[in-house]
Parts: C-alpha cells; structure tokens; sequence
C-alpha cells in the first residue's frame, strides 16, 4: 500500500468547481481508495492505494470525480519525496530574508526540460521569479499571486501541461500530514 497526495486544480475557486470535501472523501473511498484524508478545501487529498504509479491514481481520481459529479478536474498526483524535494531544492529558501508568504510550489504534470524556463519567458514577470526542479517550479512573487499573470493557466500554457499551485504554509502542511 503506498501513500500517493492528489492535488486538484481549480476547485472551490470563485463557486466554480465546487466539491465539498466529505463527498470527495466518500467518492474516493466508494472507488477502492483507503485512509483518505483531505487538507483544506482547494483539493489536497491523501489516498492510500495497491498502484504504485502516481499517474494512475490522479487518472483514475479524475475519471471518478467526472463520473460521480460530472466534472472536469485536472489532477496531479505526487509523493512524499516530491514535498522534501522542495524543502531541499528551492534555492529561495536559502536566501537571507526569504519572505515564505511569497513563496510557491507549481507542481507540474510531468517532468520539465532545462529548456522549459525559457519557455516562460520569465523576465517578462520581473520582479517575480521562478526555478525550474524537474516537474515543480519554485515561485516568488513580488507582491503576491493575486497581482501577477505567472498564474497556473499561463504555465500550462506556455509548456502544455497540467500544473496546481500550492503557497508555501500549504506545502510545509501537506509534508508534515504525510509524517
């Protein structure tokens, strides 16, 4: 049995999307998944499940939620070594005065080229930045997520991807749940 953490993207944002956190839960469970436990209502969900591949949980997340609810929730599935891969590998938390309410996790769904920050065109965001750790992008905003267009639509755009973003407490929280 392995623990696998789905992140779904844009539910309970602004009334669109809107799945309570219960029906999720029982959904999930009514599907096969065990001990599943949900974070916060922005989908954070951990399922325990005999697959080992974390593409085909959020896959079949994703074809249970569209069945049961008709909706068409993108997912993407990560491990708890995704979450310390972040504490370890976002070079933003190694500077002086690193404000951690700036900070962010795009998880993406698969894994990024050298050449995917390029793609974004960052410097067009200054002063926003961004690094690119495999399929996470570490963001820093300047002023905060509200006030800027290095959204999640312009990175799935930019790169064809599926991608979910999580502020930093999110992301401390979600590995401490996975202890």
């Amino acid at each position: 049995m392995k623990t696998h953490l789905a992140l779904l993207r844009g539910i309970n944002v602004s009334g669109h999307n809107m799945i309570k956190m219960d029906v999720l839960k029982s959904l999930l469970e009514n599907a096969g998944f065990q001990n599943v436990r949900t974070y916060i209502q922005s989908g954070n969900v951990f399922v325990d499940s005999e697959e080992e591949h974390g593409a085909s949980v959020g896959f079949k997340i994703k074809q249970e939620i569209f069945k049961e609810l008709g909706l068409e929730v993108p997912v993407v599935v990560i491990g708890k070594e995704d979450l310390e891969a972040c504490f370890k590998n976002n070079s933003y938390l190694k500077e002086k005065e690193c404000d951690t309410k700036k900070l962010y996790v795009a998880f993406i769904s698969k894994e990024l080229s050298s050449g995917a920050l390029n793609d974004l065109k960052i410097s067009q965001f200054k002063p926003d930045e961004a690094a690119i750790d495999k399929s996470r992008i570490y963001i820093k905003y300047a002023v905060g997520a509200g006030k800027t267009r290095l959204d999640q639509k312009y990175i799935e755009k930019k790169l064809n991807v599926v991608a979910t973003i999580r502020n930093w407490n999110t992301v401390t929280t979600l590995l401490e749940m996975f202890e």
